[in-house]
């Protein structure tokens, strides 16, 4: 009697792992939500929309971009960490949600709720000021802030997401005092330094470069320590005078927490032959990013 009961449960192990390597093998079968924590046109939403063209292709599904910007993309982290475990509904964000968004936002999740896949793109932020501010370079800038400390005004996509970062850090490394203006994302940020209802802010280069061709926002540098491929000839900060300043931030793909690893790993070698196609690499680039993925989740988590 107990020899049967070990062939029977050995076999219903079996059995189930069986259906497990199927329902891996047979994903996906229905479209994917990709959530994203940005507004329509910003850096957020080009990227997720490059690569998520790109990945249904990959994939043989659809993958609909979904955006649920505010409160500094927190939103759209809770609703992944309360989605299905079923590779179904994955997200695109940054590395705020691995501990940021605990400090400053009362979330209910934790990194803890969250499978990270890849990386998906590395990029400098582009410190542009308005035309109307009358301020052509970055020592003007430190100049006035100094003379005139909390008259200036600078914009970014939300509390404690990556512009607003960098803007603290500019201003604990220049010694200058700012007013923060959030908005619900880099793109209406950007157009606010434009129309010239704030003076300045950190954004990306998808959603600078695009109004300083427009000729509506002047560029004054980059972030990151060394020049950037995005921004070819602009100067970085360090070279203006900042020593040692450097700021670049990252877009990661995520899934809920419990994502069962044969999905993580199908979304991964897909992600990588994604990113690895010189087309897709080079409309990335276009918008201000670099494809940089990981070989493996766990290079990305660590």
């Amino acid at each position: 009697m107990k020899l049967h009961r070990v062939v029977t449960i050995a076999l219903l192990l079996s059995l189930l792992g069986c259906l497990n390597t199927a329902k891996a093998s047979d994903y996906p079968k229905r479209p994917i939500r990709l959530i994203v924590g940005y507004s329509p046109s910003g850096a957020g939403d080009g990227i997720a929309r490059i690569f998520g063209e790109a990945l249904s292709k990959e994939l043989g599904q659809g993958v609909v971009v979904d955006n649920k910007p505010g409160a500094g993309g927190t939103l759209a982290s809770a609703l992944l960490a309360r989605a299905p475990a079923d590779g179904y509904t994955i997200g695109l964000a940054t590395g705020t949600l691995y501990g940021i968004d605990q400090h400053l936002y009362g979330v209910r999740y934790t990194s803890a709720d969250f499978t990270p896949i890849n990386r998906i793109t590395v990029s400098p932020l582009v410190l542009a000021v308005s035309p109307k501010s009358g301020i052509t370079q970055l020592k003007d800038l430190v100049a006035r802030a100094i003379a005139q400390p909390g008259k200036l005004n600078c914009s970014s996509s939300g509390i404690g997401g990556s512009p607003h970062l960098a803007a603290r850090t500019f201003e604990k490394a220049s010694g200058v005092s700012m007013v923060h203006i959030p908005f619900k994302g880099g793109a209406p940020a950007l157009q606010a330094v434009a129309t010239g209802e704030v003076d300045l802010a950190f954004g990306t280069a998808a959603s600078v470069l695009p109004l300083w061709r427009q000729g509506v926002v002047t560029m004054l540098g980059v972030t990151t320590r060394q020049p950037s491929v995005v921004a070819p000839g602009l100067p970085t900060l360090d070279s203006l005078g900042l020593s040692g300043f450097e700021f670049s931030f990252w877009f990661g793909l995520f899934g809920p927490a419990q994502l069962p690893p044969e999905l993580q790993a199908r979304l991964v070698v897909a992600s990588n032959k994604v990113l690895a196609d010189p087309a897709v690499r080079e409309k990335l680039l276009a918008t201000g990013n670099e494809a940089a993925p990981f070989e493996g989740p766990a290079a990305f988590k660590a």
